[in-house]
C-alpha cells in the first residue's frame, strides 16, 4: 500500500490531534476522521474503513490497547500506528500483541513520524529505535513457550524471505541482499502472509520466530 492513504487520527488532546492530522494531510494523505474517544474511533472506523489508524494509548474512555484490539478484529483491519507519549516496554508489548503494526513515541520528529506512516503502511513493523529488539526478544521467549504445527507449505523462495524478515531486515534490505526488486520482496511477503492467514508484518514475524527462523 503506498501513495495518499486515508489515515484516521484517535488521540485525546486536541492540540495534538490537530497537528498529527496537518502533518498528515500537508503529506498528501486524506485524514478521514479524528477522534479523542476509543469507542467513539471504533464506531467511526466501521463507518469510514480507514487504511491506517494513528493511536494514541491514553484514552479517557478506552485504553488504546483495546481499541488496537478491536480494530484488528476488522475485515479488513486497518494498520495501526501507535504514537504514544508512553516508552514504556510494557505498554509497547501489550500495543503490539493487540495488533499493532508500529510504535512510535511522541518525542518523535515530523519527519521520522511521516516516515513511519509509509512503512508501516507498506506492511513494514516500525518501531521508536531500541524498542525493536525488545519486542523481537519477547517473541523468541514466547517461542519456547508453545508447541509449533507445521504449517501452510511455503515456496524456497518465501522461506528465504521469511527468514530475513525474522531477523528484522527492512523490505529494502531484503532487496539487496537477495537481489530482488522491493516490489518482488513485498509480494513474496503478501502470498505468505495470505498462505498463513495473518494480517501484517508484525504477526508474521512472531509465525518466523516461533519456528525458529531467526536463528537459521
Amino acid at each position: 500500500m503506498t501513495g495518499a492513504l486515508r489515515v484516521m487520527v484517535v488521540d485525546d488532546h486536541p492540540m495534538w490531534r490537530d497537528a498529527v492530522a496537518r502533518d498528515l494531510e500537508d503529506a498528501g494523505h486524506e485524514v478521514v476522521a479524528a477522534t479523542g474517544e476509543g469507542r467513539q474511533a471504533l464506531r467511526v472506523a466501521a463507518a469510514v474503513r480507514p487504511d491506517m489508524v494513528v493511536l494514541d494509548l491514553r484514552l479517557p474512555d478506552l485504553p488504546g490497547v483495546e481499541v488496537a484490539r478491536g480494530l484488528a478484529a476488522a475485515d479488513p483491519p486497518p494498520r495501526v500506528l501507535v504514537l504514544s507519549a508512553s516508552g514504556e516496554h510494557e505498554d509497547v508489548l501489550e500495543a503490539v500483541k493487540a495488533g499493532a503494526s508500529g510504535y512510535l513515541v511522541k518525542s518523535a520528529g515530523r519527519e521520522e513520524f511521516l516516515d513511519a506512516v509509509r512503512r508501516t503502511a507498506e506492511g513494514e513493523p516500525v518501531f521508536t529505535p531500541g524498542l525493536a529488539g525488545l519486542v523481537l526478544g519477547e517473541y523468541r521467549r514466547l517461542a519456547t513457550q508453545r508447541p509449533v504445527d507445521d504449517g501452510p507449505r511455503l515456496t524456497d523462495r518465501e522461506t528465504e524471505v521469511l527468514r530475513l524478515v525474522a531477523k528484522g531486515l527492512s523490505y529494502r534490505q531484503i532487496a539487496e541482499r537477495l537481489v530482488l526488486s522491493h516490489r518482488t520482496v513485498q509480494n513474496h511477503v503478501q502470498n505468505t502472509l495470505n498462505k498463513l492467514h495473518l494480517h501484517n508484518r508484525v504477526q508474521l514475524v512472531r509465525y518466523a520466530i516461533e519456528r525458529g527462523l531467526d536463528q537459521a
